[in-house]
């Protein structure tokens, strides 16, 4: 059980987003129960964020799936709420099109690359997604004055720009994982053909 828990907590959270997303969808701007509710899963799911890869290297069940498939639903988390966001609260959609190219691309550069290596999450994508999440939080909670939307969006736009400079760091990465497996495979084929 507990080699599997850290994996259960991850799919879990690619499950509550798109609850969230629908609840915030038919809250419809209207700070009503839909989107207090929307709020409560998006809380559980940072939670479940957390607490996946804390019980993995915790217990020393660190897995290939969970370096891969939790920073994928912490992308599905962040991407999708902050669309609905754009959608129900105006909040302006350029910093969506950033992350949606940077995460695409990462997530791409990652799959690309992953029967070789796994390129777990940097402490500046931790710090991005901590930003990210919290922007989030702020911008679901109901009822607040619009100071604390103030805060949301610079917490957001610190998160792009977060987003814009890893990604440039996961490239490199991506792209010296890949250099490294092939000169590793060309080593192989020359000691193999002496």
């Amino acid at each position: 059980m507990t080699a599997t828990l850290p994996n259960l907590l991850t799919g879990l959270r690619l499950v509550m987003v798109p609850v969230a997303v629908v609840l915030l969808v038919v809250d419809g701007g209207a700070d009503g129960a839909a989107r207090w509710w929307a709020l409560v899963l998006v809380v559980l799911a940072s939670a479940t964020d957390w607490l996946d890869g804390y019980l993995a290297r915790r217990w020393n069940v660190v897995s290939s799936f969970g370096k891969l498939a939790d920073p994928i639903a912490d992308k599905v988390l962040v991407l999708g709420v902050l669309a609905g966001l754009v959608l129900v609260d105006g909040v302006p959609w350029w910093p969506l099109a950033v992350l949606i190219v940077r995460e695409v691309g990462v997530t791409l550069g990652r799959l690309a690359v992953a029967r070789d290596v796994v390129i777990p999450a940097s402490r500046g994508g931790k710090l991005k997604t901590f930003l990210q999440l919290s922007s989030l939080i702020a911008y679901l909670i109901p009822g607040m004055p619009g100071w604390i939307d103030g805060v949301a969006w610079w917490l957001l736009v610190a998160a792009t720009v977060v987003a814009v400079v890893t990604g440039i760091d996961y490239a490199r990465m991506i792209v010296r994982a890949s250099r490294d497996y092939r000169e590793a495979q060309q080593r192989r084929q020359d000691d193999a053909a002496r």
